[in-house]
């Protein structure tokens, strides 16, 4: 082969190498700008703001059949109500609250010593649980504890400080008591005691977490306190109250609305954030 034979072959060659090399720069350049422009679309397009919940909210089932709406959430998200419809009806988060009867309140349900209904020591107020004394659901704000306490007026509710804490009235569930529970929750007049109705009530655990519960169907009152014990907080749970039941067992959240048989209720269980 002679010298210009093997210049030409080199020559060819070396182009050859080239335009391999080009077409490698060529294809990288353009990857490089399509992932620039796919970052820039990214970082300038307005990103959703992560949605932060309050509570939150299950249905859970317990070996005696009993299926419970559960709605938890931190005691200083709690707000007592004062209303005059159905729970579903409101704008509110929450569930219903105590006994009533002809629109007077019937169980405790207190602020900061001021019942939500009228003036301290009205009838029908809010500061009376009517008849009996009762279980009364107490938050204290100062020691960041719950507590049940069986009183009749929220004059006798024992806080560290009475502008610092709200009591919802009830009927004691004793939670930790199984020997004694059905005589106090029949002393203090629990209604319908074992005959299949809606139930409903709110307890808290060791690390102060307030569940709102609501029954799916009728069941009794023990058949509704084995369930609770089961399947909320299981080995966690401290104490909590019986609620009224029956059509005025109702809840409203974004996953469900329960309506009861729609009546009316006077006073809820609210949430101030969702």
């Amino acid at each position: 082969m002679g010298f210009d034979s093997m210049f030409a072959a080199f020559r060819h060659r070396l182009l050859s190498i080239d335009k391999s090399r080009l077409s490698l720069l060529l294809a990288g350049f353009m990857l490089g700008n399509l992932i620039a422009v796919i970052a820039s679309a990214y970082w300038t397009t307005p990103q959703a703001t992560p949605v932060r919940s309050y509570y939150s909210y299950g249905l859970r089932t317990a070996s005696n059949g009993v299926k419970l709406h559960l709605m938890s959430t931190r005691p200083d998200n709690i707000q007592l109500k004062h209303i005059t419809t159905n729970v579903t009806t409101t704008s509110e988060f929450g569930m219903n609250g105590g006994f009533f009867w002809n629109g007077d309140l019937l169980s405790i349900a207190v602020i900061n010593d001021k019942p939500l209904k009228g003036e301290a020591y009205d009838y029908g107020s809010g500061w009376y649980n009517i008849d009996y004394p009762k279980g009364t659901l107490v938050w204290d704000e100062v020691t960041r504890r719950f507590s049940v306490q069986v009183v009749q007026e929220a004059q006798d509710l024992k806080v560290t400080d009475r502008v610092r804490y709200w009591a919802q009235g009830g009927v004691s569930m004793s939670l930790r008591a199984d020997d004694r529970w059905v005589g106090q929750a029949l002393d203090e007049d629990m209604p319908a005691f074992g005959e299949p109705r809606l139930r409903s009530g709110a307890v808290f655990d060791e690390e102060q977490n307030l569940y709102m519960i609501v029954s799916d169907k009728p069941c009794t009152v023990e058949q509704f306190r084995t369930a609770v014990k089961e399947i909320v907080a299981p080995k966690r749970l401290v104490d909590g109250i019986f609620l009224d039941g029956d059509g005025s067992s109702q809840m409203r959240n974004e996953q469900v609305a329960l309506k009861g048989d729609t009546r009316a209720v006077y006073q809820m269980m609210a949430l101030k954030q969702r």
